[in-house]
């Protein structure tokens, strides 16, 4: 075989060549400030050597979690820190997630002008623990105080337990009314589909989209000094921009649609969305490359170089979409991030093989293996696993 060649599985086990196009994207050193904020929510790496068992605490490999981190930030992108992309929730929890954010704006305080929010959130607090507003609000107040103490900025997550306790448009109004009076800066507000978490369905007390849209602008414009803006993940682009020409002139709408991402960042003329993508994450230098371009006012060029991303992006957040990190991570070890493919809670192992094959052919046709011969060295070294031969 060609050393641009390797040799994959089909569905049935019949392997066969597949020739590597090997041009992968070199994002350029930013001239200028891009002319969208953009974050990329970032993945945490675990050592693979710990005793733990998967339904544990994991036992992080803070080294390579920072470098990636820092890699992230010399890209120019921004950091949405412990958030679901981190398997918060998943087998992040609310004390990894406190050290992993402690430890995030103090291994970066080096670098100028690093952006870097926050996931505020409740999952302290089992939704089965849960039993009424009190209890959320005292959740989210706890994570509150605690990062603010940092110094950190936030995004004011979703809660499972306030899905779980209220019972009306009206409790989810009160929660996030009071909670936002006790921020100390502007937040993102974070509305993440039940697609991303089953937990969520139902979320601000509606059962449509458009009633709940009506509850989170009413939240918004009586906080609106509060409210930085507010990231939506409905994999729905219309129901964005739907949001985002309601939006007070002051609030910005960050764009959290893993399929739609390159139309709703470059926008129309009414407007357009920043970005905090967890598909920013594994195609963090093309999102650079991209975003350098628009800013240029090259949008034809941003537009093709994101483009090849897209078949790669709905593929990594298909559905079960809740399990779109194992693609995330598995991106991550084929480019040297990591030195293994191990994930929070065996999270490796919730997509099934040809996932993880497709994975290495589209992200070589967009450019996103940075050094094919690891790739492949890695990539065989993956299917050793399942073939023995």
């Amino acid at each position: 075989m060609l050393e641009s060649s390797i040799l994959l599985p089909d569905t049935t086990g019949k392997m066969r060549p597949y020739s590597l196009k090997d041009e992968p994207i070199i994002a350029p050193k930013q001239a200028q400030p891009f002319n969208r904020i953009a974050f990329s929510a970032a993945h945490v790496v675990v050592n693979p050597f710990s005793a733990n068992e998967p339904s544990q605490s994991p036992d992080i490999d803070w080294d390579k979690t920072m470098e990636f981190r820092r890699y992230l930030l010399g890209l120019g992108l921004g950091i949405a820190e412990s958030m679901d992309t981190a398997q918060r929730g998943m087998g992040l929890d609310w004390n990894g997630a406190y050290e992993l954010i402690k430890r995030t704006l103090e291994e970066t305080s080096d670098i100028d002008n690093a952006l870097i929010f926050n996931g505020c959130g409740t999952d302290q607090l089992m939704p089965e623990d849960a039993h009424t507003l009190d209890d959320v609000i005292a959740a989210y107040m706890e994570q509150l105080e605690a990062i603010q103490k940092l110094g950190g900025r936030i995004i004011l997550m979703a809660s499972r337990a306030l899905a779980k306790v209220a019972t009306s448009t009206q409790d989810y109004v009160k929660v996030y009314n009071y909670v936002l009076s006790q921020c100390d800066q502007p937040v993102i507000l974070h509305w993440l589909g039940d697609m991303f978490d089953p937990a969520l369905k139902g979320y601000w007390g509606a059962t449509t989209f458009e009633d709940s849209l009506e509850i989170a602008l009413q939240i918004i414009d009586e906080n609106v000094s509060k409210v930085d803006g507010i990231k939506i993940s409905l994999l729905d682009a219309q129901k964005e921009i739907t949001m985002r020409r309601r939006l007070p002139a002051s609030v910005k709408m960050y764009t959290g649609d893993d399929f739609n991402y390159p139309e709703l960042i470059e926008g129309d003329e009414q407007g357009f969305s920043h970005a905090l993508l967890g598909i920013f994450d594994p195609i963090a230098p093309a999102a650079a490359a991209a975003l350098h371009e628009l800013a240029s006012g090259n949008n034809a060029r941003f537009q093709e170089i994101l483009a090849p991303t897209v078949p790669l992006s709905r593929l990594i957040f298909r559905s079960p979409t809740q399990y779109y990190k194992s693609g995330v991570v598995f991106l991550a070890y084929l480019n040297g991030f990591q030195d293994h493919f191990i994930m929070m809670a065996g999270h490796q192992a919730m997509r099934p093989l040809p996932y993880y094959i497709e994975i290495f052919q589209l992200a070589d046709q967009a450019g996103l293996l940075r050094d094919s011969h690891l790739a492949c060295d890695r990539m065989k070294r993956f299917l050793s696993i399942y073939i023995s031969r």
